[in-house]
């Protein structure tokens, strides 16, 4: 049995800053994932641009989410990916977390779930999933790869017809599905849809794919609307139609957090759960004057990160020593001055 002093489920922002403050406040830390990645909702928008990061120049997601990596294994945490935390129970002074591929045994724990488990609604078509590999998609990670391609988006909700503004300078042609008799998107993003003469097809839905002769493309897409079938060509198609939120993280009844909502764990001041050594940051956590931007994020995990310290060692300093001035960032502090000097 291994014993961690801090696991924080989720590896997602408030998840990956946590392991880094972790690591500066010399606790061992593990990381529990569910996904095969980490960076959690960051990969749903790699090239959105992101302005109100503090002291943040406008940067990608993508980058930003590289740099919350780097930055998260500057104390090298352990990590543990394709793993699904299912169930948290206390024994003596430390906690069983279970999962599909074992135990994990830590002092506290941090839970950084953010929504929940979030997996896109797919396509419910037969054998759709094939061509998940090719070019009917769930998310956008580079916009580039549609450049002059005529792509089909289907969903009518903001980050569908969002997606369809950002790739109105790329594409050959868009034309957008959506089962309602209206777009639920925002007006201004609808109107810019409109004034591009966009094809939009309403109370329609995607009915089959037609692929190319080796089966490894769509070439075209079959849509029903209102009972008439209408073929299109298409290059990429992009499925918006939501996401399931997967939220079955469950404790013994004796060490069971209180909850504001079904998704949201109540803190009860810096950001401790009502139950001892177990704390909570980010989109799951609730508190008064709560903000829910990456910035409030990184808020949470120091608050968290400080309480499992304290908790752990009650005579310990309420808060990290400094960056600028701590000891720990001596010899990195001289590595990065050289290679600044390198770059002059």
């Amino acid at each position: 049995m291994e014993l961690y002093d801090v696991t924080i489920i989720g590896g997602g922002a408030s998840g990956l800053y946590s392991a880094f403050y972790s690591g500066l406040r010399d606790l061992k830390t593990k990381v529990i994932e569910y996904h095969p990645y980490l960076g959690g909702k960051l990969n749903v928008f790699l090239e959105k641009i992101l302005w109100d990061v503090g002291a943040q120049t406008p940067i990608m997601a993508e980058q930003l989410l590289k740099n919350l990596v780097t930055q998260a294994m500057t104390f090298s945490p352990t990590i543990c990916l394709n793993t699904k935390v299912n169930f948290i129970d206390k024994i003596d002074e430390y906690f069983v977390i279970s999962t599909e591929a074992g135990e994990h045994y830590s002092k506290t724990v941090i839970i950084a779930i953010g929504g929940g488990i979030v997996q896109p609604i797919k396509l419910e078509i037969d054998g759709a999933e094939k061509f998940e590999m090719t070019n009917l998609h769930y998310t956008i990670k580079h916009i580039e790869r549609f450049k002059d391609k005529e792509v089909i988006v289907s969903g009518g909700g903001n980050a569908a017809i969002d997606w369809a503004v950002e790739l109105l300078p790329v594409t050959k042609k868009i034309t957008v599905v959506y089962r309602g008799d209206e777009l639920k998107a925002h007006e201004a993003f609808v109107n810019k849809l409109k004034a591009n003469h966009i094809e939009i097809l309403v109370n329609a839905t995607i009915k089959s794919l037609k692929s190319n002769h080796e089966r490894t493309l769509v070439e075209k897409v079959i849509i029903d609307q209102n009972g008439v079938e209408l073929e299109r060509d298409v290059d990429d198609i992009i499925i918006c139609h939501g996401y399931n939120r997967d939220i079955s993280l469950d404790f013994a009844e004796s060490i069971s957090p209180e909850r504001k909502s079904e998704t949201l764990f109540q803190s009860i001041g810096q950001c401790q759960t009502t139950i001892p050594g177990i704390f909570a940051v980010g989109d799951i956590v609730a508190y008064e004057d709560k903000v829910n931007l990456l910035v409030g994020t990184f808020q949470d995990a120091v608050l968290a990160v400080n309480g499992a310290k304290k908790y752990l060692q009650p005579d310990a300093n309420p808060y990290a020593m400094v960056s600028s001035h701590n000891e720990k960032f001596i010899e990195r502090n001289q590595k990065v001055f050289n290679g600044n000097l390198v770059k002059k």
